[in-house]
């Protein structure tokens, strides 16, 4: 019966006449989703935010690397449609899962989403499926966590459905590097769901990279953020030796990135953000230690750039008081609450931190993001204000967190009292009163 299955999913596959789900339509899915509706598939797009499918069926993107314009013509000829719930699942020949893998507080995995879809998935079960995680997770969530469920529907992986994983790629905001010319890793739970995804992924991507089992190919994924978790947080160590010694890191760093071989250029900040650097070197962690093994770098890495806001608001007090000023009666103004530039993404942004840790003493913080008008998170709960010239000089401290493209660091500097640059967004700006992390 596998043969047979297989072949005809197969055959659907590479005629393009298969169903493609895509659970989760963010800045993973919704490209994804879009880059199958363009090749000639239909797909439905399974989101759970009532707003956000709403939004798609109006052919409204929320992200960045989806244009309304584009997105609205395949919703126009019914390619793309959103739905809330699961009861399209069995129409489905392909299902990609890509739903958020969060952190508990005590920096554990939390894969509550992953399970949940999973055995909403399991119900609805069905002969001739492929189901694939692009969620980032630690190695053997695929075959440890999701199979299990799956087989509670009475069938059997590798003959009646194809299960594997193929990490996400997606670096947001990135215009030369998209969902369709990233190589794809894919890895599945047997040489036949290896053989059905990479040909899913193959009428797609440009490049797929298979490799040997589903594990091989999380762990790919982890490592990749890990290397640069550790590389930032390598930077961001000699950012803070560099302070103690009195010398400029960027200096530094721009004449060791002059270097032709053997070196690669990483940037120090106020900390690391989005979905993925400051979260999922952790579930390797995590990870490790089921199997009795100490990850020393990483664990490392994640305190150095855990420590970077504090880092930020206690050089931010040093400057207030070689300006006369107490943290306790300033007014701070921060550029920038997204955690990269022109996004509009806040999640897990040093910005935000450093906003919590300057208002814990005592200052008054208001932030200016012409990406993110409002920020409601736990206890916060903020509107981006104006950037105007009395607004800078009326501040005592302007701190630049984020280095949008669109904003005047030049015309910044200019109005400001003084500014405190932790992106060095102030380069080539000649001006006594900018302090550099």
């Amino acid at each position: 019966m596998s043969s047979s299955t297989k072949d005809a999913l197969l055959g659907r596959i590479l005629t393009k006449t298969s169903v493609v789900g895509v659970v989760g339509l963010g800045y993973v899915g919704l490209p994804f989703a879009m880059e199958k509706a363009k090749v000639g598939y239909r797909v439905i797009g399974i989101e759970e935010n009532p707003e956000r499918a709403a939004k798609v069926n109006r052919g409204e993107s929320y992200i960045s690397d989806v244009t309304s314009e584009d997105l609205r013509p395949f919703i126009d000829a019914g390619r793309i449609r959103a739905v809330t719930d699961y009861e399209d699942v069995a129409g489905m020949d392909a299902i990609v899962i890509a739903v958020p893998t969060p952190l508990t507080r005590n920096l554990t995995p939390d894969l509550s989403h992953v399970v949940r879809v999973t055995h909403a998935v399991a119900r609805r079960l069905r002969p001739g499926q492929l189901i694939c995680l692009e969620s980032t997770t630690y190695p053997g969530t695929t075959e440890e966590v999701m199979l299990p469920v799956l087989r509670e529907s009475g069938l059997e992986v590798e003959r009646d459905f194809f299960l594997a994983h193929s990490p996400e790629r997606v670096d947001p905001g990135n215009k030369r590097y998209t969902t369709k010319n990233t190589s794809k890793v894919v890895g599945g739970v047997g040489p036949e769901s290896l053989e059905v995804a990479a040909a899913f992924y193959g009428q797609t991507i440009e490049r797929v990279v298979p490799v040997s089992s589903a594990r091989a190919a999380e762990l790919v994924k982890v490592f990749e953020n890990t290397f640069r978790s550790v590389n930032i947080a390598l930077v961001n160590e000699l950012a803070l030796l560099c302070d103690r010694l009195g010398l400029s890191v960027w200096e530094v760093l721009d004449a060791a990135f002059t270097k032709p071989f053997g070196i690669m250029p990483f940037y120090p900040g106020p900390g690391v953000g989005g979905h993925c650097i400051p979260i999922d070197p952790h579930y390797l962690e995590w990870k490790a230690k089921e199997v009795n093994f100490n990850t020393h770098f990483i664990g490392m890495a994640g305190e150095i750039n855990r420590k970077m806001p504090e880092f930020v608001r206690d050089k931010a007090i040093r400057v207030l008081n070689n300006l006369g000023v107490a943290a306790s009666r300033s007014r701070i103004l921060l550029i920038g609450i997204s955690y990269k530039r022109d996004l509009a993404d806040w999640r897990e942004s040093p910005a935000l931190e450093v906003l919590r840790l300057l208002r814990e003493s005592g200052a008054n913080v208001d932030y200016h993001d012409p990406f993110v008008p409002q920020v409601s998170e736990r206890s916060l709960s903020l509107a981006s204000v104006a950037l105007t010239d009395e607004r800078l000089a009326t501040s005592d401290l302007v701190i630049i967190t984020t280095d949008h493209s669109c904003l005047d660091f030049g015309w910044i500097v200019a109005h400001a009292r003084h500014v405190l640059d932790t992106r060095n967004a102030t380069r080539g700006i000649a001006a006594e009163h900018v302090t550099l992390l």
